[in-house]
């Protein structure tokens, strides 16, 4: 192969690997450490340490993968812990306070805060967990509603972050409070009944609350095992009387402000907070007749009184015992593995339901759980069922961390990526739905993994389309940088991976190190080792550097490109 640039390879053989593998790819509240838990060993590994930090984090760089094996995964995950917050709101009023701003808030400065925080914030476990949580409880700013107001959807993203390490009651309740959700599922400015007119009290968020953020359709074991009745017939966990029950609940909350004025709960009255302060109750509008729902019965208030029903609403949602498997298996998911079996859905569940003190719902127990077990550590790689396959923005981010890649503007400038055809077909917090990019549950048709019975979540958003614009768009970025701009806004830095390209072997292992921990496979390295061989390094002296570096370059698509580095194991 003769020096060229890497935007100009053919893209046959890797998008026949790629769609190979789209065939068969598997707050801190002050809470007490779980120090009853037990201690895991140190990693065994560079690869080791290189893999969880894959899980934990947006991936490590060299020197990570290197502090996190000498200091261990329990140091690291305490260390993660005690990080502040980075925070989004921050970034948004950084923007809106300089002096070339036109005072008009941005929805790309949502983008690019997840940018910014995803490669370069400190407290990456809890930006992760986060960014799996966003997926959880979604607001979308593809929804036009939502996105008229940026700064409360950064403000909800920082919300998810402090509560990354708290509580899932407090949590859940946040989230139900939050004016972007509020928005998003239309229980903002939601109105009691009235039998005159007919009207009744919006369902929507009463609905998704059960389903999505909390106990799900059907009972569930400790082990996430689906309940039935004698007919084989699941058993639901909610019926259509507690949606209308439980909507009652969700009356009476608007936006925030120092009354509780007929105007300000339309909304014509405004406070200059309200998109990122916590929704407030207005009595006036909720509903003070009884409210049944799950086995629960508010008696009727002679004094509407919502902060109280919401009060026992999220108590009774929060003690369910579905909350642990149906909640931890989704993290498991996110962070680890499609399909985990049911004994680990069971440990994580365990951890739910008590952290070792006494304590239901410490996260920081849930994530220690889902992190250290044993079918997370272990090397799973010759399992047809481990693993998950990488979303696209997770493969990006991993890359750019994995080569510290700086942003020119010093802003991370990137955007949306939604583009399925001429970008990676996804853009954080821009979900198409309520119902996330994917659907946890999704079988792909058609497929190995489908027919042996697997979920395989990601693969809902990937198909021809998305896997031809993936590739056409990491052929161009591994080349030239990733984001906007003109030259393009983040640029990895391959100084040292370039010094390894006259040893094909070496260099290989390096980028199985940053990027498939230790899981590139003989036939994987062999064909890279041939691709930067056929590469040659030219008489001219002038024309060396642009030889190495396209050696590099080709390298790096490869693994990007494989379907080994596509399914995370």
């Amino acid at each position: 192969m003769q020096s060229r640039s890497l935007s100009s390879v053919p893209l046959a053989l890797a998008i026949a690997l790629v769609l190979t593998a789209c065939g068969g790819g598997g707050g801190d509240d002050g809470l007490t450490p779980t120090s009853t838990q037990a201690p895991i060993a140190h990693p065994q590994t560079k690869a080791a340490g290189s893999r969880f930090l894959a899980q934990a984090s947006f991936g490590g760089t060299e020197s990570e993968i290197g502090v996190m094996s000498a200091m261990g995964y329990e140091r690291w995950l305490q260390m993660q812990f005690g990080t502040p917050a980075s925070s989004h709101l921050a970034y948004f009023d950084a923007q809106l306070a300089k002096p070339d701003s036109d005072g008009r808030p941005r929805i790309d400065w949502v983008y690019n805060s997840f940018w910014e925080k995803a490669l370069s914030a400190p407290d990456q476990l809890r930006q992760r967990v986060a960014y799996a949580l966003s997926q959880i409880f979604v607001i979308s700013a593809a929804d036009s509603t939502v996105d008229d107001y940026p700064r409360g959807i950064a403000a909800y993203m920082d919300m998810l972050g402090r509560h990354a390490f708290g509580n899932f009651r407090d949590l859940l309740e946040d989230v139900a409070r939050h004016p972007m959700m509020g928005l998003y599922l239309s229980h903002l400015r939601n109105q009691k009944e009235d039998p005159e007119t007919g009207r009744v009290p919006d369902e929507n968020f009463a609905r998704e609350i059960m389903q999505l953020f909390s106990i799900g359709l059907y009972e569930l074991d400790p082990d996430g095992s689906v309940r039935r009745d004698g007919n084989g017939k699941p058993l639901e966990t909610y019926t259509n009387d507690d949606i209308t029950g439980l909507a009652k609940v969700f009356t009476g909350f608007s936006w925030a402000g120092p009354d509780q004025s007929d105007a300000r709960f339309r909304g014509s009255t405004k406070s200059p907070n309200r998109d990122v302060e916590p929704m407030q109750g207005y009595p006036k509008y909720h509903s003070g007749s009884e409210k049944r729902f799950l086995g629960v019965t508010i008696p009727a208030q002679s004094s509407a009184d919502p902060d109280e029903s919401l009060r026992i609403a999220i108590d009774t949602l929060f003690a369910h015992p579905n909350v642990g498997p149906f909640i931890g298996r989704q993290l498991i998911q996110r962070l680890v593995a499609s399909n985990p079996s049911p004994a680990y859905v069971g440990r994580v569940s365990a951890a739910f339901n008590d952290n070792g003190l006494g304590v239901r719902g410490d996260m920081r127990a849930v994530i220690r759980a889902v992190l250290f077990d044993q079918e997370a550590r272990d090397d799973n790689s010759a399992s047809a069922s481990a693993g998950k396959l990488r979303e696209p923005v997770l493969r990006v981010a991993q890359w750019l961390r994995a080569f510290q890649a700086v942003s020119a503007s010093g802003e991370y400038h990137v955007g949306v990526t939604d583009d399925a055809s001429s970008s990676i077909g996804q853009t954080p917090m821009r979900a198409p739905s309520v119902f996330n990019f994917y659907r946890p549950g999704y079988i792909a048709p058609n497929t190995p993994s489908g027919d042996a019975g697997l979920v395989a979540p990601e693969m809902q958003i990937t198909h021809e389309t998305s896997v031809a614009g993936y590739l056409n768009t990491m052929r161009v970025a591994v080349d030239r940088g990733f984001g906007r701009d003109n030259p393009r806004d983040l640029q990895p830095d391959y100084t040292r991976l370039i010094s390894l390209t006259t040893d094909p072997p070496a260099l290989a292992d390096r980028l199985d190190l940053l990027l498939m921990h230790g899981t590139m496979s003989a036939s994987l390295r062999e064909r890279i080792t041939t691709a930067v061989e056929s590469v040659t390094i030219p008489a001219d002296p002038t024309r060396v550097a642009g030889a190495l570096r396209n050696r590099a370059m080709l390298a790096t698509f490869l693994v990007l490109a494989s379907p080994e580095y596509l399914v995370m194991k």
